[in-house]
């Protein structure tokens, strides 16, 4: 086996400086938003707003606002967490600055921190994002202020990794690989990994590419739900709008929900409402704690359909579940919902190698559907290989979601929210600073940037 080298890191934590006595003296009327700590040009429009245009009555359901206990997003084009794999040593860094804050200025109604550590040891690789210390705070609080400095509304993913821990970032596995590594998706020490303290519901990894996990101890179980509470009591200090709790993809929740990775005896494995226990301790914790919106994502199906039906039956008529699917992600979804989670994030796979996806446009478009009919009262987000803004148009007019996230899309062409009202035949608020590359747009609509005076920034604090 090769050695395996640690790259080097330069990366100093960001020091917030003091708050401005006063705005700088600015004509006709002081715009300095108020969210941020130095000089910062005030929004005259919520950016990605949509705008009334002379003469048309139209309305894209994609620029239709939606609240969620008392927040508002501007637009319906929200960006999927997405981990970049950019932190030192869980620390946001100018990166994510620049990352978050260039989606601020382009309009999307919802941005969102990817998958962040609630413990040093649930992170997915060593250059992932962490929130088990107050040392994360300001990094985080400097990004978020920038992003409300813009009008925009940014929440955070808070994530276990379980089994599926401690591996490398993309880029850092394709070069390891062509320098001879021989360790599969592992991370090693020596690279800052944590291969011998990866844990999971049972002692079953991922695959042989992956770290081998220890089974939770239930002390370990109940710190981990004290640490999604602790991390939300951080949460509340940084400002973020709402909450995501990772369930999804084959980490920790998910890891307890499916049969196949969870052969526990005890309280948390066995019975669906014993391997779903877990998640649901979690929902209650942060809630207990957090009173703003609360999203959860989902896998609806780890695409084991081909194997025969998700639910067994047996001579006794006991209860069996083979792996998990939809008709167990909709009776999850059900109890979510009464635990106070306000919107699902319908996505799929990442616990069982052996899952089938059938990758096409829109492919998870149908489990969100099928939540969305069969359990009231809770919104729901699709996501997959959603890429165009017709497409998406489509899902939320004929009610398949309330709400849709773009990933990929987002990295290839951060202008999607402005080309979707373009495309649309609509227009939607750009930033005052780009207001005159969209001038076609924008030739039916009243100035954007006439606006009354804005009150004085001690005014809008008090708001």
């Amino acid at each position: 086996m090769s050695e395996f080298k640690q790259l080097p890191n330069n990366i100093g934590a960001y020091q917030p400086g003091p708050l401005p006595e006063a705005p700088r003296p600015m004509a006709p009327f002081p715009a300095q938003s108020a969210e941020y700590p130095t000089y910062m040009p005030l929004q005259a429009v919520t950016i990605g707003s949509e705008l009334k245009q002379e003469g048309s009555e139209r309305q894209a359901q994609l620029f239709k606002p939606i609240t969620i206990r008392g927040v508002t997003w501007p637009n319906r084009m929200w960006v999927a967490p997405m981990c970049m794999y950019s932190s030192d040593d869980g620390k946001a860094t100018d990166f994510h600055l620049v990352h978050h804050g260039s989606m601020a200025l382009r309009g999307w109604g919802n941005l969102m921190i990817e998958a962040t550590g609630v413990v040093p040891e649930g992170r997915i690789s060593p250059q992932d994002m962490g929130i088990w210390s107050d040392e994360h705070i300001a990094p985080l609080k400097r990004v978020v202020d920038f992003v409300h400095a813009q009008g925009a509304k940014i929440g955070i993913q808070l994530a276990h990794a379980g089994r599926k821990a401690s591996t490398n970032a993309p880029w850092v596995q394709r070069l390891a690989t062509e320098n001879g590594w021989k360790g599969g998706e592992v991370a090693p020490s020596s690279v800052g990994g944590w291969p011998e303290n990866v844990t999971g519901p049972s002692a079953i990894p991922y695959d042989d590419a992956n770290p081998d996990p220890r089974e939770a101890s239930v002390a370990y179980i109940q710190s981990i739900v004290e640490a999604f509470g602790a991390a939300t009591e951080r949460c509340k200090k940084i400002g973020f709008d709402y909450i995501e709790i990772h369930g999804a993809h084959g980490y920790w929740n998910h890891n307890f929900c499916d049969p196949l990775s969870n052969h526990r005896t005890d309280a948390y494995g066995g019975s669906f409402e014993k391997r779903t226990r877990m998640s649901l301790e979690v929902v209650a914790e942060v809630r207990r704690r957090w009173s703003g919106p609360l999203l959860y994502r989902i896998s609806a199906t780890d695409w084991l359909e081909y194997t025969g039906p998700e639910k067994l039956e047996t001579p006794k008529g006991e209860e069996e579940w083979a792996y998990w699917g939809i008709e167990q992600t909709t009776l999850l979804a059900a109890k979510l919902r009464d635990a106070g989670v306000d919107l699902l994030d319908v996505s799929s796979g990442g616990n069982d190698g052996r899952g089938r996806i059938d990758v096409r446009p829109g492919y998870q478009v149908p489990y969100a559907e099928h939540v969305k009919k069969n359990v009231p009262g809770l919104l729901v987000g699709a996501v997959g290989l959603i890429t165009d803004s017709e497409q998406a148009e489509t899902i939320l007019a004929t009610g398949q979601a309330d709400v849709v996230l773009f990933g990929r899309e987002v990295l290839r062409g951060v202008d999607f929210p402005l080309d979707a009202a373009v495309k649309l035949g609509v227009a939607a608020a750009p930033a005052v600073q780009y207001e005159r590359a969209w001038g076609r747009m924008l030739k039916h609509v009243p100035a954007v940037s006439a606006v009354p005076p804005v009150k004085p920034l001690d005014e809008q604090k008090e708001q």
